[in-house]
């Protein structure tokens, strides 16, 4: 398994350590081994770490077939994983709509500020004036005893069935652009229409992140499936990159998440 390091990048050796911790568990035990909730990018090395055994499997949940952040259960060939395994439990916020509204980040800076890990949670659902989000079931007793308040505002939460969970899909808007080379600030500034001044200046006061970790290097070089989100300006999506123009610039097809 020593080779699969030179398939990603330094930065991401750490969790490859983790997810191959993980298997050598199960592979000696011959046992179920649960993670986190896992961002798109996790799952892909998970699943790609895992590939590795044949005596065992992955399988990903986040509480939902929607959800972008996900569990991921590694079991030995023979087991038969089902919902329960994943250990999720889902969460309605209940609070006075006429009086205030809720953010995204107002709902996960409350969640975060319990001082409970990012990686416990899962996604946070929104349909029109209805909230919810999806969390580790062991931290479940916790929340509902810790969070009372949104901001200002007194809310209460309500543990309903996962398949009560609001349906909320990702839609992505293509576009094709060229850029000089796949360095960060040079694709978000042809991406974003900024100069390539502004582009670095965000960067490096750490407003971008590259598959949900903030990088500070303008110099960063972009790949193939790659999620970037500037702050204010969305998500990007690298769909795929192709030659190069006459002019010498690299073609990319790349997505806006609306």
């Amino acid at each position: 398994m020593v080779g699969i390091y030179q398939h990603f990048r330094k930065e991401e050796y750490a969790f490859i350590d983790q997810i191959l911790d993980l298997a050598i568990q199960v592979e000696d035990e011959y046992t179920p081994r649960l993670t986190e909730f896992l961002d798109p990018r996790q799952r892909f090395i998970a699943e790609t770490v895992v590939g590795g055994y044949d005596t065992m499997k992955v399988s990903f949940f986040g509480g939902s077939e929607f959800t972008e952040r996900k569990r991921a259960l590694i079991y030995p060939d023979y087991y038969t994983p089902e919902e329960n395994d994943f250990k999720i439990s889902l969460f309605h916020i209940r609070y006075p709509v006429k009086f205030t509204t809720l953010t995204h980040q107002k709902i996960l800076g409350t969640l975060m500020s319990l001082g409970i890990r990012r990686e416990a949670f899962g996604d946070i659902l929104n349909q029109g004036e209805e909230w919810q989000f999806f969390v580790d079931q062991e931290m479940s007793h916790y929340v509902t005893s810790q969070l009372e308040k949104i901001g200002k505002v007194n809310v209460m939460l309500e543990e309903v069935a996962l398949r009560d969970a609001l349906i909320v899909q990702e839609e992505w808007e293509e576009q094709m652009i060229t850029s000089s080379s796949l360095r960060l600030d040079g694709v978000l500034s042809n991406a974003l229409h900024l100069s390539r001044q502004k582009a670095k200046q965000m960067i490096q006061a750490g407003l971008v992140k590259v598959n949900w970790k903030v990088v500070e290097n303008p110099d960063f070089e972009c790949e193939e499936a790659d999620i970037l989100s500037a702050r204010g300006y969305g998500r990007i999506k690298l769909i795929q990159i192709h030659g190069r123009t006459k002019k010498d610039k690299i073609r990319m097809d790349i997505g806006f998440l609306k």
